[in-house]
């Protein structure tokens, strides 16, 4: 039990000094630059540019919207009126009460 707590605690605290560690990165574009020969170009991509532009995408996307394309799958057919008999008609069982007992 021991362990997995000193090992966890490890772990925090590695990520803990890498992730100080990059916002000293970006804080200081000297350092960045010693660090990264190649920091200054505009294609250079790494955490410390990720933190320092604060958002993980440079430029916003696009948007994908387009005019609707009328379509004919949902034109609905002329209605024909058709006469269905009713069905209450065809039994003569519920014609009559029963018969009352006297």
């Amino acid at each position: 039990m021991k362990r997995s707590t000193t090992c966890r605690a490890f772990v925090g605290l590695l990520a803990t000094a890498a992730f100080l560690w990059t916002l000293a990165l970006s804080a200081s574009p000297e350092l960045h630059q010693r660090a990264h020969p190649d920091a200054n170009q505009a294609n250079h991509v790494c955490a410390v540019t990720f933190i320092a532009s604060g958002n993980l995408n440079h430029a916003p996307s696009a948007l994908l919207i387009s005019a609707p394309v009328p379509t004919d799958e949902f034109k609905i057919p002329e209605l024909t009126p058709l006469w269905v008999t009713p069905l209450f008609l065809l039994a003569s069982v519920f014609e009559h009460a029963p018969p009352a007992l006297i």
